[in-house]
């Protein structure tokens, strides 16, 4: 049996005040760990990638369970009290939004709140994830699933296509020392199959969604700026398919449109392509 979770709080505070910056709000309660770990479905077979241990209220449950374990932490003096609580863990010391991942096949966290939308891009740019158990704060977790038609925004659209996520337990400030002012929720992302001229549709939800008052017709008028990114694409190719289009929903707004509209879309912009040789 482990130390448990206030008594690895306790330890961390006594050698260092928390940052406010870095969201150093840690986890204190037992019932939320062992729901993370149902969730998880960690086996000895599986290299999980644990972002930001702080005390290692987490990692401990992770290491009990004889799984590879990756934990990425960007304080140094947290870095120091992890290596002599967990000597055998593997500790890689830096920004996980930097640093080079090791191929693993979850990510198992109680992430820091402020990287939450650019490390939802990390995950989902490395390929060997494919299961994703996460605390997060619970405004971004509505996001991430886009739950309410309200919800829709690129980040959740653009997820929807490579993930199938889940809202799961909701968690209360007083369930974190110090407490946040915000209520928080573990949410669950299983790897999908992407559907064709996907990577073509999520430039054209992040175009349009950056101008969300816009009507589709004059934000996506001009090319995304990483449209040589996709394949048999360039500026001039792009701006003469979506000019060659008569399409019933250019009059819309961005929130106005299902997942499968972007991919309808996308798949007759590659057509118009395709015919213009």
């Amino acid at each position: 049996m482990g130390h448990g979770a206030r008594v690895l709080i306790d330890r961390l505070r006594m050698r260092k005040d928390n940052i406010k910056a870095l969201g150093q709000h840690f986890l204190n309660n037992e019932e939320i760990l062992d729901e993370t770990m149902r969730l998880a479905e960690v086996s000895p077979q599986d290299h999980v990638i644990e972002i930001g241990p702080g005390p290692g209220v987490l990692t401990e449950r992770l290491l009990e369970t004889g799984c590879e374990l990756t934990s990425i932490e960007i304080d140094p003096e947290v870095c120091g009290f992890l290596r002599d609580n967990f000597p055998n863990l593997e500790l890689v010391e830096g920004d996980a939004l930097k640093v080079k991942w090791p191929k693993a096949n979850k990510v198992v966290a109680n992430i820091p709140y402020q990287i939450s939308s650019p490390l939802i891009d990390v995950i989902t740019r490395t390929n060997s994830i494919d299961y994703v158990v996460i605390l997060v704060q619970e405004e971004f977790a509505e996001r991430l699933v886009v739950e309410w038609e309200s919800d829709r925004g690129s980040l959740g659209m653009c997820t929807m296509l490579d993930w199938d996520c889940t809202f799961e337990m909701r968690v209360g400030p007083h369930c974190f020392t110090p407490s946040p002012q915000v209520h928080s929720r573990l949410v669950t992302m299983r790897r999908k199959e992407s559907p064709a001229n996907s990577k073509l549709a999520k430039l054209l939800i992040r175009q349009a969604f950056a101008q969300r008052r816009k009507k589709i017709r004059n934000t996506l008028s001009k090319a995304p700026k990483r449209i040589a990114r996709v394949s048999g694409w360039h500026a001039k190719i792009y701006r003469d398919a979506i000019q060659s289009l008569d399409w019933d929903l250019f009059e819309e707004r961005p929130e106005d449109l299902e997942i499968e509209d972007w991919l309808e879309l996308a798949r007759l912009l590659e057509d118009a392509r395709e015919a213009m040789g």
